[in-house]
C-alpha cells in the first residue's frame, strides 16, 4: 500500500502499511478487547449475532471509547456491518436474527426487553453505504427526525437544520435552495445530507457503513474531511473495505475475520505492528 495514502491526514496516521512481516508478534489466539486507559462508550462482551441460528458475529468482546473514530475492517462477509447495525438495533428488522451476550451503550444493555429502541436510535445515528435521502425537500429531510421527536416550532426547526447542514459541510452549498427536492443534489451532497439528517437529532454515536464506497474520489475526500471535523464531537464507528481510508480517518481500528474480532487497537499499531498473523496477512494483501 502506498505511503501517500496515509500522509494526507498526518494527525491520524503517518506510516504506510507494511509489506514485510513484523519482527515480533503475540501468539494467534488472544483478541485485543480494549484500549488501555480508555473509558468505554460502546462495549461488547461475548456478543454474538445469529441469522436463523447461524453465527454472523461470534463472541466479540471490545470496548469503544467516546469521542474517537474507530474503523472496522475485514473481508466481505466477516460480520463487520452486522456488528455495526447491532449497535442501533437495525438487525431487529431481519427475520430470524437473534443475539447472545451483551452489547451496551454507556453501560446500558441494548438488548433488554424494556429498552426504548426509538430513543436508542436518537442516541445512535446511522449513515448507510448508498445515500438515501427522502423524496422531500432538503429542509424536510433534515427536520424529519426532530419532528418525530416532538419539535414543531418552525424557528427551532430552522435553527436545527442550519446547524446540522453546517456541521455536515453542506450549508453554504444549499442555504438558498433548502426547499428544492433533495434528490436533485449530487451523490456526494446527498451523502452529506444524510449525515446532516443523522446529526439533527443530536446523537452521541454516529455509525457509518461504507459511507463513501458509492462516491467519486472528490466526494469521498469531502466525506473523509467531514469525519475528521466531527471527530471529538461524536463517537464515530465506520465500516470500510478501504484500508487506506481506515488509515486516513480513524484513530482506532478493529479487524474482523469470519465473524470474530481478531485484533483491536490504535490504527498506527494495527497497520504497522499487528500482533496477530491474520491481521498482518490481511493488511498486506495476502487475502481479502
Amino acid at each position: 500500500m502506498a505511503s501517500s495514502a496515509v500522509a494526507e491526514r498526518p494527525k491520524k496516521m503517518t506510516t504506510s502499511v507494511p509489506t514485510t512481516r513484523p519482527t515480533s508478534r503475540s501468539p494467534e489466539t488472544p483478541q485485543t478487547p480494549a484500549v488501555a486507559g480508555e473509558v468505554s462508550h460502546v462495549a461488547a462482551e461475548g456478543f454474538h449475532v445469529l441469522y436463523g441460528g447461524r453465527p454472523a458475529v461470534k463472541s466479540v468482546t471490545m470496548n469503544i471509547p467516546p469521542g474517537r473514530v474507530t474503523a472496522i475492517i475485514g473481508p466481505s462477509g466477516c460480520g463487520k456491518s452486522t456488528f455495526l447495525r447491532a449497535i442501533n438495533r437495525m438487525n431487529d428488522l431481519i427475520p430470524g436474527c437473534t443475539v447472545q451476550g451483551r452489547l451496551a451503550l454507556d453501560g446500558q444493555d441494548l438488548y433488554v426487553p424494556q429498552l426504548d429502541v426509538v430513543a436508542l436510535r436518537r442516541k445512535v445515528g446511522m449513515v448507510f453505504q448508498k445515500p438515501n435521502p427522502f423524496p422531500k425537500s432538503i429542509f424536510d429531510n433534515v427536520a424529519y427526525g426532530p419532528r418525530i421527536h416532538g419539535i414543531s416550532s418552525r424557528t427551532h426547526l430552522s435553527e436545527i437544520v442550519e446547524q446540522s447542514l453546517s456541521r455536515a459541510g453542506l450549508w453554504d452549498e444549499v442555504k438558498d435552495r433548502q426547499h428544492d427536492n433533495a434528490l436533485r443534489l449530487s451523490g456526494g451532497q446527498q451523502q452529506r445530507l444524510c449525515i446532516a439528517r443523522a446529526l439533527a437529532v443530536d446523537p452521541e454515536v454516529l455509525l457509518m457503513d461504507e459511507p463513501a464506497s458509492a462516491l467519486d474520489p472528490r466526494s469521498t475526500a469531502r466525506v473523509e474531511e467531514l469525519i475528521d471535523e466531527l471527530s471529538g464531537q461524536y463517537t464515530i464507528i465506520i465500516v470500510t473495505h478501504n484500508m487506506q481510508q481506515a488509515a486516513r480517518v480513524s484513530e482506532l481500528t478493529a479487524f474482523f475475520y469470519e465473524g470474530e474480532l481478531i485484533e483491536f487497537g490504535p490504527t498506527k499499531e494495527i497497520f504497522t505492528k499487528p500482533r496477530q498473523e491474520k491481521t498482518e496477512a490481511y493488511i498486506t494483501g495476502r487475502f481479502g
